[in-house]
């Protein structure tokens, strides 16, 4: 059977904790960062776990290699 490709913009986004849950990065964390307060700079560092069930079905299809290392 052949290898499955991976979608590479998912497997950037995302990833899972060691104990298996998938989480991501925060949205507008790249650029126009010098207007935020520093408050909310520090909140950006943080990940966030991915709640819904399609959610964790497509970025599992798209990326079927992420979790295994």
């Amino acid at each position: 059977m052949p290898k499955i490709k991976t979608h590479k913009a998912t497997a950037k986004r995302f990833r899972y904790t060691g104990r298996g849950k998938l989480v991501r990065t925060k949205i507008g964390k790249s650029h126009l960062r010098r207007k935020k307060p520093s408050r909310v700079k520090v909140l950006f560092d943080r990940m966030i776990p991915v709640e819904g069930a399609g959610s964790k079905r497509r970025v599992k299809r798209l990326a079927p290699y992420l979790g295994k290392k």
